[in-house]
């Protein structure tokens, strides 16, 4: 899996050994407020972190793509792109950020990252991403990295039970 580096972040391929820094986040009630999955139990945790770890390793595919995000040599997040639509060369991105993190534009430096790597070696033509509408830090986030809104998603997807509508972000090529 290439590895993405910007003026601050080192984003890797995640390893055996990053289950404590990965739970730190996936692990907080408030990060996983607006995601599908999560709070993660340690169990779900060592089980992504081993998903995450074999797929880095067959390198060459065509995604997905799931990266640590390094910060002052610390993980404090994640960043991912999955290829949706070969044959259209669509994607989607998605991330996450250790709660004590948020505000300080990592989240924004990573996923710029991505989005030129989707738009660089990726081949991809088209980038979509979802938020919860009420989610104001990730809707910044998508807008920063130059990502349009194309529209509400109403009724979506489920969280913890509970139907919830997305907003649709995209960027093109």
């Amino acid at each position: 899996m290439q590895e993405l580096t910007t003026a601050r972040l080192r984003l890797r391929a995640f390893a055996p050994g990053d289950e404590a820094a990965v739970h730190r986040y996936a692990g907080d009630p408030e990060v996983c407020r607006y995601v599908t999955w999560g709070p993660n139990s340690p169990g779900d945790t060592r089980r992504f972190v081993a998903d995450a770890v074999r797929a880095a390793q067959r390198d060459g595919e065509r995604g997905p793509w799931t990266w640590a995000v390094v910060l002052d040599g610390e993980l404090v997040g994640t960043v991912g792109l999955t290829v949706t639509s070969p044959e259209n060369a669509r994607g989607e991105l998605g991330y996450v950020l250790r709660r004590d993190r948020w505000g300080g534009g990592t989240t924004t430096e990573a996923a710029a990252a991505v989005l030129g790597f989707a738009f660089g070696p990726a081949g991809l033509a088209r980038v979509e991403a979802t938020c919860r509408p009420e989610n104001t830090g990730s809707r910044r986030v998508l807008e920063k990295i130059g990502m349009q809104r194309e529209g509400l998603l109403r009724s979506h997807v489920v969280v913890r039970g509970r139907r919830c509508d997305s907003l649709l972000f995209a960027a093109v090529r």
